[in-house]
């Protein structure tokens, strides 16, 4: 279980998104092939928004688990999902050896329809996985403050209060090192000494990851995304890797217990990146 992979030297980990076709699958397992010679601690498989995309999701997580050496965590979220149907996939999880997932509350379905679904909050996700007894529990945390939180003091509670029952939690991406440390002194002060997981998103596409940051709440350095936006797509790379790697730095420096890299299922930047900072040889 990836809980008992954390607190010795920093983990490595990778998050990938289900494709939605054959050539997009490709693309991934061939991602998957070289990121795996980076030996990664874990990796992790998000779904759609509202839901969508959960059977994708279990198929990449159950071909990872079954045939490679590292975890893979399933993200499951409170959207799209019955009671009946989170059951039925926590058990086939556990058939196929898959024994770690991140509970979220998702997003909503992009066509803004309601959400349809037994559950509204992640904390209920973390109750129904862990009467089970057998999975590592994942959850989400917000460094600048989930964006449907009324104030920072509420949001902090309520992370302590899941991560009471919960293993661990890895953070939305950010770009100001401060921010995360405030997060662990905050969530101390509560009694809360669970390992926190900063997630790195190196900007290659500062337009996508604009559109990311303001659905949730996250502030964008602006010096830094100027810098990419009038860099040619061929330098851009080289930006994002430094600007990232210096966060990541800063991040370890502050005793984060690892990285998580937002992959966006392409290779050659997260392996610069890990490069950049000596996490492999």
């Amino acid at each position: 279980m990836i809980r008992d992979l954390l607190g010795g030297e920093p983990s490595l980990s990778f998050e990938f998104f289900p494709p939605a076709d054959a050539q997009g699958r490709a693309r991934l397992n061939a991602t998957i092939d070289e990121l795996a010679d980076l030996s990664p601690t874990f990796v992790s498989v998000t779904c759609g928004a509202g839901g969508q995309g959960h059977d994708r999701t279990r198929d990449i997580v159950v071909d990872i688990a079954t045939g490679r050496s590292f975890p893979a965590m399933a993200h499951l979220t409170c959207v799209g999902h019955t009671r009946a149907e989170v059951d039925d996939l926590l058990a086939d999880y556990a058939e196929h050896g898959v024994d770690d997932v991140l509970a979220l509350a998702g997003d909503p379905p992009p066509d803004g329809t309601p959400p349809r679904g037994d559950f509204t909050y992640a904390s209920e996700l973390v109750d129904v996985a862990g009467a089970r007894g057998d999975f590592s529990i994942c959850v989400a945390a917000h460094p600048e403050v989930h964006p449907r939180s009324p104030d920072r003091a509420s949001d902090r509670r309520h992370l302590a209060d899941k991560l009471e029952r919960a293993d661990f939690a890895i953070t939305q991406f950010f770009f100001d090192a401060s921010l995360y440390r405030r997060l662990v002194d905050e969530l101390a002060d509560l009694g809360c000494d669970k390992p926190i997981v900063p997630g790195l998103f190196p900007v290659t596409a500062p337009k996508t990851v604009r559109r990311f940051a303001a659905m949730n709440g996250t502030a964008v350095p602006e010096d830094l995304f100027a810098r990419l936006e009038a860099a040619q797509p061929g330098d851009r790379r080289a930006i994002a890797v430094e600007a990232a790697a210096v966060l990541g730095q800063d991040l370890l420096d502050a005793g984060a217990p690892g990285l998580h890299v937002y992959t966006m299922n392409r290779p050659e930047t997260a392996v610069a990146l890990v490069r950049a900072l000596g996490l492999r040889p």
